[in-house]
């Protein structure tokens, strides 16, 4: 719509100030003419915006011009306001300054809007936890923060999942990231991208040195990398069971993300067959948990395992004498 586009050049322009016609054109998705048209209509309406031509021109607004118009429709107004959830914003140190900035926000939306987005912060509530997942040791993302914003290289002690031993490193970092509820530090490790998870950091010191990442490079890039790698790493033990239906609900949620494919409905069944993945194979043990709720069916030597550790179970708690 071309009254949305017109404030979006308004406030693109009011944020950084001279920009080139074709960045406006290439971030709006539309060509340089309807830019200039745009300028010439924003300009029409008494918009002080003018544009130079040539190889350091731009469009810009007048020094000193400003408009307290927030641009906001009803949909992103309660947009902004499902941001309230509390998480990410308190473990940077910034929740008191999400509540100022939401109450700023409200006072300058027009009035029709403000019932809804008021209304959004108390019916909707984000919580990034994951169910089950026990209680996590705390972290201190501020020396992170530190060198994230200033630019600076990191000295980290930090111990990898499943290792006792804390390992020194020096990193480059690109960012933090928050994905479900758990905070990571993504940085170049000897100029490899690296990911450490940030409640593993037992300890981390800012360096005069300045950050040496890998030109063009930038944050979500890296993200994604290291993202996909983890979510495609191969997992060489397929394990076939069978659930019972009453408990099917609960083991999904404990275990879902080992699920390859969902299960395997058949509605008269009184068992669902599921179908996991699993790292090692010593791992399956985990699914003792369940008792007589699951069976593995396949492969046989998962099978043994479990009959292994079931069997050193029931030695352990078998009265003696």
């Amino acid at each position: 719509m071309k009254s949305d586009r017109l404030l979006s050049v308004l406030l693109i322009l009011q944020a950084r100030g001279r920009v080139p016609a074709d960045e406006l054109a290439e971030e709006l998705e539309v060509s340089v003419r309807t830019i200039y048209r745009d300028v010439e209509a924003l300009s029409t309406a008494g918009v002080p915006v003018y544009a130079e031509r040539g190889r350091h021109g731009g469009i810009s607004l007048l020094p000193g011009y400003r408009t307290d118009v927030t641009g906001l429709t009803s949909d992103e107004a309660r947009a902004l306001f499902v941001l309230g959830a509390q998480g990410a914003h308190a473990a940077l140190g910034l929740d008191s300054a999400l509540g100022s900035a939401l109450r700023k926000v409200m006072a300058a939306l027009p009035a029709p809007h403000r019932p809804a987005a008021e209304l959004t912060s108390r019916r909707i509530l984000i919580d990034p936890d994951r169910w089950m997942t026990g209680p996590r040791a705390a972290v201190d993302l501020e020396v992170l923060h530190a060198a994230v914003f200033a630019d600076r290289r990191l000295r980290i002690r930090y111990r990898h999942g499943g290792d006792t031993q804390v390992h020194t490193y020096t990193v480059d970092p690109y960012g933090l990231v928050s994905k479900g509820g758990v905070w990571y530090l993504v940085a170049d490790r000897q100029r490899t991208p690296a990911l450490f998870r940030a409640d593993r950091i037992s300890s981390a010191h800012l360096l005069d040195a300045p950050v040496r990442r890998r030109p063009g490079t930038e944050l979500a890039g890296v993200w994604d990398t290291l993202r996909r790698r983890v979510e495609e790493r191969p997992l060489p033990v397929q394990i076939t069971a069978r659930v019972r239906r009453d408990r099917l609900d609960m083991f999904v949620r404990i275990v879902g993300p080992l699920l390859t494919r969902a299960p395997d409905l058949v509605e008269s069944d009184e068992w669902v067959t599921v179908h996991l993945a699993f790292p090692v194979l010593a791992a399956v043990t985990q699914l003792l948990q369940f008792g007589t709720a699951v069976e593995v069916t396949d492969p046989p030597e998962a099978r043994e395992e479990l009959a292994r550790r079931a069997a050193s179970l029931v030695r352990l708690y078998t009265p003696s004498g």
